[in-house]
Formats: C-alpha cells, sequence, structure tokens
C-alpha cells in the first residue's frame, strides 16, 4: 500500500482520538482522572521501551555513544518510504523543520522533541520519504535526496516494500538484492559524507492487516539483512521489531499498526520515541 500525499489517514486516527476523550468525559471523568489516565498511558510508552530492552546507557551499536547533537552537527535527514513519508508535501522540499514537509508520522513527532529540547543547537531537519520506495529507487534520487543536502546525520527506514511488493505487485526482487543494494547504497553515502553519523531502523511488521503469518519466516531475512548491513558499516541501529513485539503485549496489534504496516497514531508515537532513545540517548 502506497501512502499519496494528502492522505487522510491520520485525520480519520486524530478522530477516533477525539472520539476517545469525549466519552472519557461523558462519563462523568475528572480532571483528576483524565490525568491519571493519560499518566498510565505514559507509563505503558515508558515500560513498553524499557522491557524492549532500553535504559539510559543503551548503546545502539557496540561501544557506539549516543550523538552528540551540535550547531556544527545539526542537519538531521530521515529517508525511507511510506512509513516516513506519511504524507509529506512535496512541495516545501528545500526549507528544514516546515511542519507540513515532514509529513504526519514518526518524523514528524521526533523533531516536535528535537526542535523543543536542542534550541541552542539550531537542529534542520528534513524527511526525503517516498511512498513505495525500496532500497534501489533510494538510490536513484540519492544525490538530490541526500548527498545534496549534506546531512550530518541520515536515518534510513527501508524494507517492507522490497519484500511486500514481491507479493503484491509483481517485484522480482530478493533478500540478496536487498541487501546488496542497502550495502551499496551506504558504501556510497560514506565515501560522499565520509563524516557522516548512518542511522539504520529496522523494517518492522505486526501480524494484522495486511500481514500473515506467511510473511514472517522470509520477511525476517529482510530483517536480519539490515542488520547485518549495519554492523558492517558501524551504523547506529534502531531494533523497531523487537520494539513492536513488546509493545503488542499490551495492546493488540492492530492498536498500533492498522494494516500491519503504517504506524497508527499511537504506533508513530512509539517509533519516534524508540528513534530518540537509539540515536540520541533520551525519549
Amino acid at each position: 500500500m502506497n501512502l499519496k500525499d494528502g492522505q487522510t489517514r491520520p485525520v480519520r486516527q486524530t478522530t477516533e482520538i477525539l472520539s476517545w476523550l469525549q466519552n472519557l468525559l461523558s462519563h462523568g471523568s475528572s480532571r483528576r482522572s483524565f490525568l491519571k489516565t493519560t499518566a498510565t498511558a505514559g507509563l505503558t510508552i515508558s515500560s513498553i521501551l524499557t522491557s524492549s530492552g532500553y535504559s539510559n546507557t543503551l548503546l545502539s551499536s557496540k561501544n557506539r555513544e549516543p550523538y552528540r547533537l551540535t550547531e556544527k552537527n545539526n542537519v538531521i535527514l530521515f529517508q525511507g518510504d511510506s512509513i516516513t513519508d506519511a504524507g509529506r508535501s512535496k512541495g516545501r522540499l528545500n526549507k528544514a523543520n516546515e511542519p507540513r514537509a515532514l509529513g504526519t508520522g514518526y518524523v514528524f513527532l521526533a523533531a516536535c522533541q528535537l526542535l523543543a529540547e536542542n534550541f541552542e543547537a539550531k537542529p534542520k531537519i528534513f524527511n526525503r520519504g517516498i511512498s513505495g520506495n525500496k532500497v534501489y529507487q533510494l538510490a536513484e534520487r540519492w544525490d538530490k535526496d541526500c548527498i545534496a543536502l549534506k546531512p550530518d546525520v541520515v536515518s534510513i527506514l527501508i524494507g517492507v516494500n522490497d519484500y511486500w511488493h514481491t507479493l503484491k505487485h509483481g517485484y522480482d526482487g530478493t533478500v540478496e538484492k536487498y541487501e546488496a543494494d542497502y550495502r551499496a547504497l551506504l558504501e556510497r553515502t560514506r565515501r560522499e559524507l565520509p563524516t557522516v553519523t548512518l542511522v539504520i531502523c529496522e523494517p518492522f511488521v505486526l501480524r494484522c492487516g495486511e500481514v500473515n503469518e506467511n510473511w514472517i519466516g522470509e520477511f525476517d531475512r529482510y530483517r536480519s539483512a539490515a542488520k547485518k548491513v549495519s554492523a558492517e558499516f558501524n551504523t547506529i541501529f534502531v531494533p523497531f521489531q523487537h520494539v513492536f513485539d513488546e509493545a503488542t503485549k499490551k495492546a493488540p496489534p492492530s492498536y498500533w499498526a492498522g494494516d500491519g504496516v503504517h504506524p497508527t497514531m499511537a504506533g508513530a508515537y512509539l517509533t519516534a520515541q524508540a528513534w530518540l532513545k537509539v540515536v540520541l540517548g533520551k525519549a
């Protein structure tokens, strides 16, 4: 499934949240009980991250310190497919921190916190994810959508379409092609941007919607390939699949990703918090 610019999935989710709030308040809930409920939700997110193996001292790669965001190292680029794209406006590409250009998913949520908590570093955040992309399509636009921006941090979340499109769109790719293309992309990035910090985000799915048990064994190979390439290049690695596996112990898979692939609002928040925790050592 490819999300197109302006798609209204997040609006529907917002409506669901507002309905939940109205229902909560209409049953005589006091301000105190409302705050208690929302605090419990916050504790649930914290417990998910903790049970996923996160702590304040967690390092995403062996012997790697969390990234230090400074005014001299402040350009952050998010790359990927529809999960990263999240309906972003394509008409505002060259302006950092433009809300509509950041989409309505995890990138926007992570950017909000990055900007609020790192005002002295003046971060410049870009989202260049494109719905439906696979690794080879990132490579086709890499000069314009990565190298030209001269980012200090490049975060990549890619892989679900490299497998999904073999099932639904006649794509003849393999996990071997995915791994080889990914490796070539990172080699090129390191060559062109020798001081860049690379962040590889683990592709993930949840068992609901479009995703059934037939996915799991083969898709696990794509996840393993992403982790393997990350280790080869000593990148920061964000283990999203493990985070969502823990999350489904708290709420059903569809709560976090309705179709099993694209995060809901709650899933996007969890994704953003996991990214911040691993990359910067805080969430």
